[in-house]
């Protein structure tokens, strides 16, 4: 499964794509857990110091906020698509 990263996030993952080994039935959790636990600096600066994703990273599933379907325990399935975006700021 491949994530779609933007920003300093993309900096910190080392690309704007990041493939995991992650399969249908597994979770947006396992998923995000494939991706963090080799970079630990994009871990802080997506999850608080309690394992919780940060209020202002935005995680979608197939362009849906993670947190209008069943957060990280949502199960994924064949070709989902996952991103994370940073803060957006500016005017």
């Amino acid at each position: 499964m491949k994530w779609k990263l933007f920003a300093d996030l993309a900096d910190l993952a080392g690309g704007k794509e990041v493939s995991v080994d992650v399969a249908p039935g597994d979770t947006v959790g396992d998923a995000l857990d494939a991706l963090l636990d080799p970079r630990p600096e994009l871990r802080e600066r997506v999850l608080d110091e309690d394992g919780t994703l940060r209020d202002h990273v935005n995680l979608l599933r197939n362009g849906t906020n993670v947190t209008a379907q069943d957060g990280l325990a949502t199960e994924l399935e064949q070709g989902d698509e996952l991103a994370l975006f940073p803060p957006v700021s500016g005017g």
